[in-house]
């Protein structure tokens, strides 16, 4: 396709053509946790896919930017939680750089949310438990391991994930000791609430020591 022909292609594209929620910022509780819930589970209730996707921005040794899309597996009081091998280019990004950033986008709803924080890995136990939660194929995954490997062939991740079922259906509570859970302690979370007619409402939670600061800003 040429350029200008993808140019007005993606000018014939929209976004939000359906009612969008209202948010009144002033209504806000004191700290964003309560309010990210909130959002997440309406963005579900809208019918929006996978809500519980985002995108996980670090940073490498040569200070290049990094980014990719995973799965939200909790978030609590200690922060937004998620998953992956110690030894994967994500892990071992936050092992040098333990910072990161997180991004929800609901299009559902017109709505996103951006953290941003410290990351800290969790105990062998809980990173453990967080595996053996989850279903047959993420421990099958999980003992393959080798994640962000170069592949020489289709053919031989075909043959590991096979050996590797028969592992995980006959000891669903193997330990894979890569599998590392980390926890995101939040400095800045954002709220983004998209409006028809661009005058989006951008509610800003920055982390003080005396408590959350909010604050709106400009879009």
């Amino acid at each position: 396709m040429a350029r200008m022909e993808f140019r007005e292609f993606l000018h014939t594209l929209r976004v939000w053509d359906v009612e969008l929620p209202p948010f009144d910022p002033a209504g806000a509780p004191a700290t964003p946790l309560p309010l990210f819930q909130e959002w997440l589970m309406h963005a579900a209730r809208a019918g929006q896919a996978e809500p519980h996707t985002m995108s996980l921005a670090t940073v490498d040794e040569a200070g290049r930017p990094d980014i990719r899309t995973l799965m939200l597996h909790d978030a609590d009081d200690d922060g937004w939680h998620f998953a992956s091998h110690s030894t994967s280019a994500k892990g071992r990004q936050l092992a040098a750089r333990p910072v990161a950033a997180l991004g929800f986008y609901w299009p559902a709803v017109g709505r996103q949310v951006r953290v941003r924080g410290t990351v800290t890995p969790a105990g062998q136990a809980a990173s453990q438990a967080d595996l053996h939660a989850r279903s047959t194929g993420a421990l099958a995954a999980a003992l393959v391991g080798r994640m962000s490997e170069v592949l020489d062939e289709y053919r031989e991740l075909v043959d590991a994930s096979e050996t590797a079922w028969r592992r995980a259906e006959a000891d669903p509570l193997m330990s894979v000791p890569t599998w590392t859970r980390y926890v995101l302690e939040p400095t800045e979370v954002e709220f983004f609430q998209g409006d028809a007619r661009r005058r989006h409402v951008r509610l800003r939670y920055r982390r003080e020591a005396s408590g959350w600061t909010r604050e709106l800003l400009w879009p």
